[in-house]
């Protein structure tokens, strides 16, 4: 939509932006998405203007709608973006065919998703080992077993998703999403599936392992608690970004 008017300048930011990052790893300029065909289609993102320094803590926090999931599926490249710029890692995600945007999340992305999304016909090793094995590491395997060590599942290696507790199969998720070690690690409600002490203990991991991995962490969650553990909170509301500040 060249020329479109970036609706997200209209919101209302209740506090002020910080200032830019001097090492951005993340810069999103008018960034948009739009969903859907004909009278049906949505505009989810609305002119997100956003820029992350390399290890940064985020959250991404909002009501269901807000667009919070949605921009963090644009910012890992699961989604292509409708309209604006937006440069990770260096890369222009923006100028990028699908085969691209592969190419680009190798090495340099991790995910953790709520439901997990782990392959149920292979062993919590094989898990880890395949954004490695399809990077063709050789060394897959052992690095594989020696991430979930790390996460406290050295006695899980061989086990299968079913066979695993939900919090053992989140550990499972945390350890293949950052045995690459990549510049960004992205969690979409990474405690929703969990009970409270379990999120908590997962919660915990996440923080720690992303820290000792060196990566920008950003994490969409509806939990007050778990947001104010990030160095910095991003409040969308209606596709916009409504506020931004230092976690209190």
């Amino acid at each position: 939509m060249p020329g479109a008017t970036n609706l997200c300048q209209f919101a209302s930011v209740t506090n002020p932006i910080p200032n830019p990052p001097a090492h951005p790893v993340i810069h999103a300029t008018g960034l948009r998405l739009t969903l859907g065909q004909g009278d049906a289609q949505v505009e989810v993102l609305r002119g997100i203007d956003l820029t992350v320094g390399a290890g940064e803590s985020l959250a991404l926090l909002g009501p269901s709608g807000s667009g919070k999931s949605s921009l963090l599926s644009v910012m890992a490249g699961l989604e292509r973006a409708s309209a604006g710029s937006l440069i990770v890692a260096g890369a222009d995600f923006t100028a990028m065919d699908e085969d691209g945007l592969a190419a680009a999340r190798r090495g340099r992305i991790g995910v953790v998703l709520q439901a997990f999304h782990l392959l149920p016909t292979m062993t919590a090793t094989e898990n880890v080992a395949t954004p490695l094995e399809l990077a063709g590491m050789p060394d897959a395997l052992p690095r594989a077993r020696a991430e979930l060590e790390a996460v406290g599942l050295g006695h899980r290696l061989t086990h299968y998703p079913a066979q695993l507790s939900g919090g053992e199969q989140q550990r499972v998720a945390i350890a293949r999403a950052l045995v690459a070690r990549p510049t960004l690690l992205f969690a979409d409600e990474p405690t929703g599936n969990l009970d409270a002490v379990t999120g908590a203990a997962v919660a915990d991991l996440l923080f720690e392992r992303a820290a000792g991995a060196g990566a920008t962490l950003i994490v969409v969650t509806h939990d007050e608690a778990l947001a104010a553990r990030c160095g910095r909170v991003v409040r969308l509301a209606d596709g916009c970004i409504a506020a931004d500040s230092a976690a209190a």
